[in-house]
């Protein structure tokens, strides 16, 4: 049996209602299994995980950008996460008997479909990209929404792919494309010194000299009136840079601050082997689940 995995990012994760919907379209489509619902009030950003056949897969993957056109207005949206469009990324995962290159197309008619019939700039990425820059999702980003906004229709170098070369007035824009497993992984810190969670960051990268394969950002939480710096990070290969290596890499930064770990949290799903060389528990990792774990899903 084929399986796809597709992880869409919305830009909305303080109004439940609104995801409900998209999760809904999504779960409506034949031979899809819903897995996960993740949502940060303060990224303000929801992660949501289905699997299935790749043409059932494929039509969800579109029906819930449809749908978050109608529900999500990019210029109201502030939140700590870099984005640029309501459905802002669209990856695809070989997970059962499907190719790297089955998810590359998918990823191509998909964006097509959303560039064309959505009137939504798409950009493809990772594995699915067409020029090197935008193998990185980052370089994609940057400026997010109203920086894209601005430099579109003037600057070649944001020609999108697929759909207009100009943003969408309430969508913005939206990334589409193919890759590996990729764990979401993030660390507070006991402290409310967001430069501090900056520093680590920019040390622990792969984009400055850090860790191969981890994309790492430092940011801002509110939890109860308190304020939290927190280093959050993508991890795109675990198995070169599994999730202990991570954990250990930003305890280490962080001790040259005099600062210690709080705690650390899983968004989404991720595979058993991440967490081979430690468990949840020892990483620290609050409300963890083990339905978060793919295999125990699947």
């Amino acid at each position: 049996m084929k399986i796809v995995e597709c992880v869409p990012n919305f830009s909305e994760g303080r109004r439940p209602d609104v995801i409900d919907q998209i999760v809904k379209v999504i779960s409506s489509v034949k031979g899809i299994t819903f897995l996960d619902k993740e949502m940060d009030a303060n990224h303000n950003r929801a992660v949501l995980t289905f699997i299935g056949p790749p043409e059932g897969v494929k039509l969800a993957a579109f029906r819930a950008a449809e749908k978050a056109v109608k529900l999500i207005d990019m210029t109201k949206h502030k939140g700590e996460h870099p984005r640029i469009g309501a459905t802002d990324v669209v990856p695809f995962v070989p997970i059962q008997d499907v190719a790297m290159a089955d998810c590359v197309a998918l990823a191509r008619e998909v964006g097509k479909s959303i560039g064309e019939k959505l009137r939504i700039p798409v950009y493809l990425y990772e594995e699915a990209a067409t020029r090197p820059e935008r193998k990185n999702l980052a370089n994609i980003r940057k400026g997010e929404f109203e920086g894209l906004r601005d430099e579109m229709g003037t600057n070649p170098e944001r020609k999108p792919d697929f759909g207009p070369d100009k943003i969408h007035p309430t969508a913005g824009a939206t990334v589409v494309g193919a890759r590996e497993i990729l764990v979401a992984y993030n660390i507070n810190l006991k402290s409310d010194n967001q430069e501090i969670a900056k520093r680590i960051a920019r040390t622990i990268r792969e984009s400055h000299g850090g860790l191969l394969y981890v994309k790492a950002l430092g940011v801002m939480l509110e939890r109860n009136g308190a304020k939290i710096a927190q280093v959050t990070m993508n991890l795109t290969n675990y198995k070169i840079t599994p999730v202990k290596k991570a954990f250990d890499a930003v305890k280490t930064e962080a001790a040259k601050y005099k600062v210690e770990i709080l705690e650390s949290e899983l968004i989404g799903l991720a595979p058993q082997d991440a967490f081979k060389e430690a468990s949840p528990q020892e990483l620290l990792i609050t409300n963890f689940n083990p339905k978060q774990i793919i295999e125990n899903r699947i």
